[in-house]
């Protein structure tokens, strides 16, 4: 995987529209901040204005950063995906062989992870150790609390 990132449509979407914000509506409240800041007075002792300033050059960051993402971002077909081994935006139903608990994991880029949704990123350490594997193989991952093995039992999309 070189320098892209791989999205869904809806995900891609969705940074899209966050982006069009920050241009807009978020630039807008930056710039008009640092208006009223600047009425009230002398700039060198106002905080408030330095604050403004501070957000106006974070979100100008935020955006920049959004903007070299989507640049190489990549979507990516769920119709195409081969599920007979686990790749990114597949979903692989695990055993955990130490405690025996059963779990879904669904293999994401960076960008879209979220563990509360059961959405790991592939840059992660069990999603390393997954990808690649196929139905009925073992993985050993090493995670901070040490080596944990998960035998793969489903793939799907």
């Amino acid at each position: 995987m070189s320098g892209f990132t791989y999205f869904t449509k809806d995900a891609l979407d969705h940074l899209r529209a966050e982006l069009q914000k920050m241009k807009t509506v978020d630039r807008q409240a930056a710039s008009k901040a640092i208006a009223e800041a600047r009425e009230k007075g002398d700039l060198r002792e106002n905080a408030e204005y330095d604050a403004a300033k501070e957000a106006q050059g974070l979100l100008e960051a935020k955006i920049q950063k959004l903007e070299s993402d989507l640049v190489n971002a990549r979507i990516i077909d769920e119709g195409t995906i081969d599920t007979s081994k686990v790749s990114i935006l597949t979903k692989v139903t695990v055993t955990n062989l130490t405690n025996k608990k059963q779990m879904t994991y669904h293999l994401v880029s960076e960008k879209e992870a979220d563990l509360k949704l059961g959405k790991i990123s592939v840059t992660s350490p069990i999603g390393k150790g997954l990808l690649g594997k196929t139905v009925g193989e073992t993985a050993d991952v090493q995670v901070p609390a040490g080596k944990l093995q998960f035998k793969i039992e489903n793939i799907t999309v």
